[in-house]
């Protein structure tokens, strides 16, 4: 139930009379991606393409960009920050770890108020207490929280307008993902993969919260759209029960939309990821298993699908298909990329979802062959599928070698797009791992995977890390820059010709988008795990802002290159830059 609340559990401090913030309409999200005064939505435009069209810092001046501010989250709650920072009338609102989220001054970084949502005891989330952003709509800043809440704040006080339950967190549901706008609709997904949850795409009311429809992405479950009273109106099953999944287990189907997707006015879809069906043992549900570890296209204005894409059928390494889709324009068609969690890029028609081109973004690929174009499916090595614990002492079955491993090819750090140079940078990684097969039923709310693994460096490759500009119409690298490190941050370009990116190592890196050559780096005292970010402030500078705090699921689950880094520090912070005069 939907509850509007009034300057509930807010801490405000601020240090300046407010001024009242003009709405943000539906007109200038649309307009994010070329607007440069402002930042509006998670992915720089809803396209995701995260390119700004700012020309003032390039390859021949970036040696005076210098910081301007830098604003730390203070307290203990470190961890990860993943946090794309969103900009408007001179505002800077940005969230970090724990479901916290600051409102500051853009160009000075003082802060005008904060909010910290409060956590239950028993949350679980999955793979660190992230948060990746906030969304923008009238005069709202919207975010989810990790009990899977969905709040909406006034952009002046930090008073909460209304917030609303996405789901029952002791059944494993979470909230990471940056929330979308489209037509005035907040599109969100769900968080928990893990433990057995069903994945879904939310639309509701950006301004009340009210609830539009529900499209879930496991097949067999009913979708629904809701009357202004609240009531449900049956919207169709999603795809056919039982189709591609055997018995009972699409009931707990996995499939979770934890990164959030993607909105393209020209087709008007929403482009969601789905993540690994549940359990990861995939000897226990034969069949594809639709819609997991697939891009999804759902019409905004009926809650359907209108067409998907499945990257890896019966998945049996837990190769996610969340990974964002962005749009952009080419051969006078407009068609989406994907670098998949698997290791292969895919080209796909964004108003059809037909197949154009699928070729590897990383080096060594175990589990298939490669991708038939004709078919669109993968042609699948039986041997480095993981074995079937049945088949030996109903214990364990035999441990194969992957490659990628299962944090990825690429994993949460969005990727960005350049319709300058006709590049994609992804920031990609190369390594493997052992994996195994174990029996394993369901439990509400408990770990729900059927598998063990150890993550694992590649023999004779001497990086982990590798930012990769990508061309999609012939699938060549036309340069990288490697690191030692896996990468975990995200990519911007920009119209001054400059690739930007984080390192674990503590870095903020640039790079010349045409060459690779390196042009610039800074030192944040942390691991940077997020997305830069560049706008144009009121004095006519352009700015560049990066969250910086290690943490995410490298450290966590990732066994063997986790000991390989675990020198680095945790932190928790905002670093802005400009050029000095």
């Amino acid at each position: 139930m939907r509850k509007t609340l009034i300057g509930a559990m807010v801490a405000a401090a601020l240090v300046a009379p407010a001024v009242a913030s003009a709405g943000v309409t539906d007109a200038m999200i649309q307009n994010d991606a070329k607007s440069t005064e402002d930042i509006l939505s998670w992915g720089m435009g809803t396209e995701g393409q995260r390119y700004s069209p700012l020309k003032q810092i390039t390859p021949q001046n970036i040696s005076k960009l210098t910081p301007v501010w830098s604003f730390s989250f203070g307290g203990e709650k470190q961890r990860g920050q993943e946090s794309q920072p969103v900009i408007h009338n001179g505002k800077m609102f940005v969230t970090a770890s724990y479901s916290r989220i600051y409102a500051l001054n853009a160009e000075t970084g003082e802060k005008i108020w904060k909010y910290e949502h409060r956590l239950p005891e028993g949350i679980m989330p999955c793979c660190d207490v992230v948060n990746r952003g906030a969304a923008l709509y009238d005069n709202l800043v919207i975010f989810s929280t990790l009990d899977a809440q969905l709040v909406a704040l006034d952009q002046d006080t930090g008073k909460v307008v209304w917030k609303d339950k996405i789901d029952d967190y002791a059944a494993g549901y979470s909230n990471t993902a940056a929330p979308i706008i489209a037509n005035g609709l907040v599109l969100t997904g769900v968080s928990g993969g893990e433990f057995g949850v069903v994945g879904r795409v939310e639309a509701r009311d950006a301004k009340t919260g009210q609830m539009v429809w529900v499209r879930p992405t496991v097949e067999g479950h009913m979708g629904y759209k809701f009357d202004k009273d609240g009531n449900k109106i049956e919207n169709g099953i999603s795809g056919t029960t039982n189709a591609s999944w055997k018995g009972d287990l699409w009931k707990t189907g996995g499939a979770a939309t934890w990164l959030g997707g993607t909105y393209d006015p020209k087709t008007g879809l929403a482009y969601f990821g789905t993540g690994n069906p549940a359990p990861w043992n995939s000897h226990m549900r034969p069949g594809d298993n639709l819609f997991s570890c697939s891009t999804v296209a759902v019409d905004v204005k009926t809650g359907q699908i209108k067409w998907h894409y499945q990257g890896t059928p019966n998945d049996g390494w837990d190769y996610d298909g969340v990974n964002e889709f962005v749009t952009f324009d080419l051969n006078g068609k407009r068609v989406g990329g994907k670098a998949d969690r698997n290791g292969f890029f895919y080209v796909i028609d964004a108003n059809n979802g037909k197949l154009e081109n699928a070729f590897p973004f990383v080096k060594k690929i175990t589990w298939a062959k490669g991708v038939d174009l004709k078919t669109g499916r993968p042609i699948f090595d039986p041997a480095n599928r993981p074995g079937d614990p049945t088949v030996k002492d109903g214990k364990k079955g035999e441990t194969v070698f992957s490659a990628p491993s299962f944090l990825g090819g690429k994993n949460q750090m969005p990727m960005a797009y350049s319709p300058d140079t006709g590049l994609f940078y992804v920031p990609a990684n190369e390594w493997g791992m052992e994996i195994w097969n174990e029996p394993i039923t369901y439990k509400k709310g408990a770990a729900y995977l059927g598998a063990g693994f150890t993550i694992k460096t590649l023999p004779g490759v001497d990086y982990i890390g590798a930012l990769r500009a990508m061309n999609p119409k012939t699938g060549k690298i036309e340069w990288e820059i490697t690191n030692n490190a896996p990468l975990w941050g995200g990519v911007l370009t920009t119209g001054g010709n400059l690739v930007f990116w984080g390192t674990p190592e503590g870095y903020l890196k640039a790079a010349d988008a045409k060459t690779g050559k390196e042009v610039w780096k800074f030192q944040t005292g942390t691991g940077v795990v997020a997305p830069p970010v560049t706008w144009k402030g009121k004095d006519g500078n352009q700015y560049v802002a990066v969250v910086a705090g290690w943490g995410g699921a490298v450290p966590l689950w990732g066994g063997d290159v986790a000991k390989r880094v675990n020198y680095l520090e945790q932190g928790g912070s905002v670093w802005v830059f400009k050029l000095s005069k």
